[in-house]
Order: structure tokens, then C-alpha cells, then sequence
């Protein structure tokens, strides 16, 4: 099987769990979307849940890929099986120690944290003890997610996505469950929903303890010893996860940021912010993120070999066959916003004015859906050759480009100032990694990328106008009619999708060529590689 093959087939794993978990992420966030609305409840809550979301990145799942999976792969490369265990089993000491002792104090210095965070909140006690209350049931969540984020950087190393991927599913599902059996027996309801997400942590990495072991994996071992901390791999890690977290930490400011402006404009504008980011993240975690983790080993054993031709060449093919992927999502969730947020969240609480102000911003924040992917897959480059530091250093210039838009455009432009600065840094960060990795690297066949993405677009533009055009209508300020709403949206996006294949085909997309290739001898069960 060549690596495009191994690129695309792990992809399509990932994407495939992926599109589970979001599916019951939705149902999760219609029912909050119900039961709370965009209120003052829902604001405390999405709030709370942004400190552990920002912990989970720094010491769990963006860190381990930037750091963990490369020198993984190369212990593994170059050592062997035993040693790459080892390495696992000390990673993991090391997590238990460092990301607990984070959890003890972040429940301690909770009032701290959100002072910091939502400086609006201080001069409503209510709201702000809520916050703090929420804020400490959840910091046990990072703890386990941290060791899940472990399981899956081991897994995604020896060939396993799909599990990994899958995991997050019961992140939703506990949060879900725990809203359902426990809520009555608290007077805030919402406290059930904070002890389901450290309860979902929990079973996200249990999930994955059975594919851990069967790969010889293990937590605990009798050769670990003082000199297992010091091992070279170790200190790699730890010295390519320093300016990893310095830039995954730059990323979660900037959403820390539109949360602190927003905490100071009208009710329920971070709420707005909230569902509309999740909205986004739906073709983001399913492609994007799926993309830039079923890249990472691959390149990452190009780099350990040196073969650096190949690197290039896999990194080109994942870059385009995401914008295939990603760019007419985008335009559809611009083309169909208000359709989309109101059949998902349109009900009980959430009502005809919260869905006019979540699908202006999803309008803005989906401006930069094609950049955010793409950082992901051109991150994983820099990741799989051990360099963070750029990353870094463009994440904090792009940082700086959101602070200034946010407070540029959120005075005339409200809460969707805020989701447009966003957009317009990640646009940023792109444009300057892709420009950086052409410089470090050399040649990767950037006009032929670019060719693709205009193709792309163009499609992805006459789709877009063709759904606006088939589902236009005032059934779109009502409440109610799910099922015929449901109906409806499925049918326009199932032919603006064809519109959209149909006119790559006359365009000549090399991305489609690949697909249906791949598809047909799947079919017939040939093995062309």
C-alpha cells in the first residue's frame, strides 16, 4: 500500500469516528440548547468548560501529537517495540504526576481563573460562584484526558485511528446521561452537566485500554527506573513540547479573548460564540483534525528516514484532498447558516433571536475554516521534521492579529467581530506557515495546490448559491417541524454535493480522480498499490 493510500485510509477512519462522535456532539448541544437557551446558565457554563478545554490542548491531546507521536515514531523507527513501550510507560508517570498536580491547584485557585477569564462576571456573585462551582467538578476531567490523549498517540503510532477517534463519542454521551439522571437532584441543573464531562473523560480513556493492550502496551512496568526519566527520547520530548504548549497555549488565548470581549457585550453573545464555533468544528474535527493526526506518523517516518521527497510529495496530496473536503463544507455552512442552527438548536429556550445571532457569527468564524485545516496538516509538517519553535513564533504574530481585529471590529460588529478577527488570524497563520515550510523545505508543488483550491472553490461557490437558492424560505424563522426541517436540509445538501461533484468533474479535479479511483477498485477488490 503506498502512503497516499495509508494517508487516505487512516483518514477516512478517523473521519468515520469522528462523524459518530460529532453526531452525538449535536444532540448533546441541541438538548443543552434546549434546556438552557443563550442565558446567563449556558454563558457560566460554556465559560467553566473553556478552562479544562485549554488545559486538554496544552497537556493532553495538541501536545502529545506535536511532540509525543514524532519521537515515538522514531523510537519505534530505530529501536523497536520494547523501547517504544518504555518510552509510553514513562510518558505516563510523568502526565500522572504533572497534569494531577495542575488538576489539585486549579481547583484550589479556581476564583483566580475565572476572575482572569470573565472579568465581566465579577459584578454578578451569583454568576460568578457558579462559574467557580462548575469550574472545579470539571478539572478532574484534564486528568483523564490526558491519559486518553497518551492511549491515542501510542495507538495512532502503530496504525490504529479508528478507536482513538471514537472515544470522544462518550465524552457526549455521559455529559448527556448525567443531564438526564442527575439534574433533578441539584438546583442548578447544570451542575449535572459538569459532572458529566469529568465523568466522559473517565470512560474516553477506558474506552481505549482494551486496543492499548492488545498492542503490547502498558501503563505500569517492573524495568522503569530513576534513569527512565533522563532517557534521550524523554528530554526530546520535553524540549520540543515546550514551545508546543507555548503555541497551542497562543491558540486557546485567542478564544480565551473573544470569551473575555464577549463577557462584556450583550447576554447570550458567548453562548452565540459557542454554538457557532461548534458548529465549525464539524468539519474541522472530522477532516481537518483527522487529516493532520492520520498525516503525522507518515511524515513523521519520512522525516526519521530522511526521505524527504516523499515528505513533501504526502504533504502536497494532504493538503489538497483536504481543501477538496473541507472548502464546500465551508461554503455550505455560510450558504445554509440559518437553516442549520435552526433545526439543530431552535427550541424551548433557544429562540428565533439566538439563531439570528449564532448564524451571523457561524457566517464569520466559517470564513476561516479552509485556513484552520490547513494549519493542521502544515503543523504536522513542521511536527514530523521535531520543529515547534515556528509554529510558535507564527502563532503568537497571528495571536496578535486577533487581538487587534477583536478590538478593531467587536465595538460596530458585536459578537461577530469577534468571530471574524478569528477568522482573519487564521488566515494569517496559514499564509505565513505555508509561505515558512516552502522556504525550509523546498519545493512541494505549491501552484498545483493552489490550482486546486481555485478549482475547489469554484465548485464549492455554484454549490452553495444552488442550496441557498432549493432552501430560501420563512419556514426558517419558526420553531418546531423537525422532522420535515431535517428532511428538507438533508435533500439540499445531498444535491448541492452533487452539484458540487458535478462540476469538479467538468473542472477536472485531480482530488475527485483520486476518490473514485480508490472507490472503484475497493469495488472490485483490486489492489493497484
Amino acid at each position: 500500500m503506498t502512503t497516499k493510500s495509508k494517508i487516505a485510509k487512516a483518514a477516512v477512519s478517523m473521519s468515520f469516528a469522528t462523524l459518530i462522535s460529532r453526531i452525538f456532539g449535536y444532540i448533546k448541544d441541541m438538548i443543552l440548547a434546549k434546556y438552557f437557551g443563550a442565558t446567563a446558565t449556558s454563558d457560566v457554563f460554556f465559560v467553566a468548560f473553556r478552562i479544562p478545554n485549554l488545559l486538554r490542548d496544552l497537556f493532553a491531546e495538541g501536545s502529545m501529537s506535536s511532540a509525543f507521536i514524532p519521537v515515538l515514531t522514531e523510537t519505534l523507527t530505530k529501536n523497536g517495540k520494547d523501547d517504544a513501550n518504555k518510552l509510553v510507560r514513562t510518558i505516563f508517570m510523568i502526565s500522572l504526576f504533572i497534569v494531577g498536580s495542575v488538576c489539585i491547584l486549579g481547583i484550589v485557585f479556581a476564583p483566580i481563573i475565572v476572575s482572569a477569564i470573565a472579568p465581566g462576571f465579577i459584578s454578578n456573585p451569583e454568576k460568578f460562584e457558579q462559574t467557580v462551582l462548575l469550574t472545579r467538578i470539571m478539572f478532574p476531567f484534564l486528568l483523564f484526558i490526558s491519559f486518553a490523549s497518551i492511549t491515542m498517540g501510542a495507538l495512532n503510532t502503530r496504525g490504529v485511528f479508528f478507536v482513538p477517534a471514537l472515544a470522544p463519542a462518550f465524552l457526549n454521551i455521559s455529559i448527556i446521561l448525567c443531564l438526564f439522571l442527575f439534574s433533578q437532584k441539584f438546583t442548578n441543573p447544570i451542575v449535572a452537566v459538569a459532572i458529566g464531562v469529568s465523568v466522559g473523560g473517565f470512560v474516553q480513556f477506558l474506552f481505549q485500554i482494551p486496543s492499548f493492550k492488545q498492542k503490547g502496551y502498558s501503563f505500569f512496568g517492573t524495568n522503569l527506573n530513576l534513569t527512565s526519566f533522563w532517557h534521550p527520547s524523554i528530554k526530546k520530548i520535553g524540549i520540543l513540547i515546550i514551545p508546543s504548549i507555548t503555541g497551542l497555549a497562543v491558540v486557546q488565548v485567542n478564544i480565551f479573548i473573544s470569551t473575555i470581549l464577549a463577557s462584556f457585550l450583550h447576554e447570550g453573545s458567548i453562548t452565540y460564540l459557542y454554538y457557532s464555533m461548534r458548529l465549525i468544528q464539524f468539519p474541522i474535527g472530522l477532516f481537518g483534525v483527522a487529516m493532520g493526526m492520520a498525516v503525522l506518523p507518515t511524515l513523521s517516518e519520512h522525516a526519521a528516514r530522511k526521505n524527504f521527497d516523499n515528505l513533501k510529495e504526502d504533504f502536497s496530496f494532504a493538503l489538497r484532498l483536504l481543501f477538496f473536503i473541507t472548502i464546500p463544507a465551508m461554503i455550505g455552512l455560510i450558504c445554509l447558516k440559518e437553516p442549520i442552527v435552526n433545526t439543530l438548536f431552535q427550541r424551548g429556550e433557544f429562540g428565533y433571536q439566538a439563531t439570528i445571532g449564532t448564524s451571523e457569527a457561524l457566517m464569520f468564524y466559517s470564513l476561516g475554516i479552509w485556513a484552520i485545516v490547513g494549519v493542521r496538516v502544515l503543523a504536522s509538517t513542521f511536527y514530523s521534521m521535531q520543529d515547534t519553535k515556528i509554529p510558535v513564533k507564527i502563532a503568537i504574530f497571528s495571536m496578535i492579529v486577533n487581538i487587534l481585529f477583536s478590538l478593531l471590529l467587536m465595538k460596530p460588529m458585536q459578537h461577530n467581530g469577534l468571530a471574524l478577527a478569528n477568522a482573519l488570524a487564521s488566515i494569517t497563520n496559514f499564509i505565513l506557515l505555508f509561505y515558512l515550510l516552502r522556504k525550509k523545505i523546498g519545493s512541494f508543488g505549491a501552484k498545483r495546490i493552489v490550482k486546486s483550491f481555485i478549482k475547489t472553490l469554484l465548485a464549492a461557490v455554484i454549490m452553495g448559491l444552488s442550496g441557498w437558492l432549493i432552501i430560501e424560505g420563512d419556514l426558517w424563522k419558526t420553531e418546531g417541524n423537525f422532522l420535515i426541517k431535517s428532511l428538507y436540509l438533508v435533500i439540499t445538501i445531498i444535491i448541492s454535493i452533487m452539484i458540487f461533484l458535478f462540476i469538479s468533474y467538468l473542472l477536472r479535479n485531480d482530488e475527485l480522480k483520486f476518490i473514485v479511483n480508490k472507490f472503484i477498485t475497493k469495488r472490485r477488490g483490486i489492489n493497484v498499490d
